[in-house]
């Protein structure tokens, strides 16, 4: 088992793993979990959770030239700063990962990546890139988050209307038209995002907010893909949908030495 943090407080319980950085499971106190977790995932050093909140980074997908998908951080050890009491509803942990001989030879560059979770009635998670090199440096990331759903036929999301994705089983840039609904494979990532996405279920609404960020990920497998996936029972599509705070494809993003950018997801 990984060596992993938990939190509890009044309004809410959750577990992060230190491999990865990875927030596995969140729940506000007597309602069911807001993340999906698969029930046969990986929980070993050096390979990515499946489900909660993967950490993308220093890239998304899989650039050219690139043998790590969705980038190292995601499966590096990471150390624990602190954790700190703000009042009896609110709990706040701090986790860093730095540049060692192993990401140099992946992404050659000296950074500092610090990961913010603040749990409460609310689920904060900021991820905060400086640049610690004498050379500038560009990022894609995304905080890779798996929603719990009831059924994916009874999933609706809004926010997105009008706004320009690019389709990744097609290649085809296009245009959102009304609300986003489930009855095939989507893997889209949207950009010009400005406004609270809202995922509506059977039986609750979820919001999540970004700053720092106007792109975002929207992808479920469906059933083809989920049963090829590793750590996945076939039929999991059923059971969740990722929305993804990011900075991918067009939103790229340049650090200038010695300055940080900051993705930071709400979700409540």
């Amino acid at each position: 088992m990984l060596d992993f943090i938990e939190l509890k407080n009044n309004k809410a319980h959750a577990k992060i793993a230190l491999n990865g950085g990875h927030i596995f499971h969140y729940e506000r106190v007597g309602q069911e979990p807001l993340l999906y977790l698969s029930e046969i995932s990986d929980f070993e050093d050096g390979k990515s959770i499946r489900g909660g909140i993967p950490i993308c980074w220093p890239w998304f997908g899989k650039p050219e030239g690139k043998t790590l998908q969705h980038g190292f951080a995601r499966t590096s050890k990471w150390t624990h700063v602190s954790t700190k009491e703000i009042d009896e509803d609110t709990t706040k942990v701090i986790l860093k990962l730095n540049h060692s001989e192993e990401t140099l030879k992946l992404f050659p560059y000296k950074f500092e990546l610090a990961l913010h979770v603040e749990l409460g009635e609310h689920l904060k998670v900021e991820l905060k890139t400086t640049n610690l090199d004498t050379k500038a440096f560009e990022i894609t990331q995304a905080l890779h988050t798996y929603f719990a759903v009831s059924h994916i036929d009874d999933v609706e999301i809004s926010g997105l209307e009008n706004k320009p994705y690019l389709d990744a089983l097609t290649y085809k840039n296009e245009v959102q038209n009304g609300a986003i609904t489930f009855s095939k494979e989507v893997d889209r990532v949207y950009q010009e995002v400005d406004k609270t996405i809202i995922l509506k279920d059977k039986n609750r609404t979820l919001h999540v907010e970004s700053i720092g960020s106007s792109s975002c990920v929207v992808w479920n497998p469906w059933i083809d893909k989920c049963s090829r996936m590793s750590a996945m029972k076939q039929d999991a599509y059923k059971e969740f949908v990722c929305i993804e705070s990011a900075n991918a494809f067009d939103d790229v993003r340049l650090i200038l030495p010695n300055e940080s950018h900051i993705l930071k997801a709400l979700i409540y």
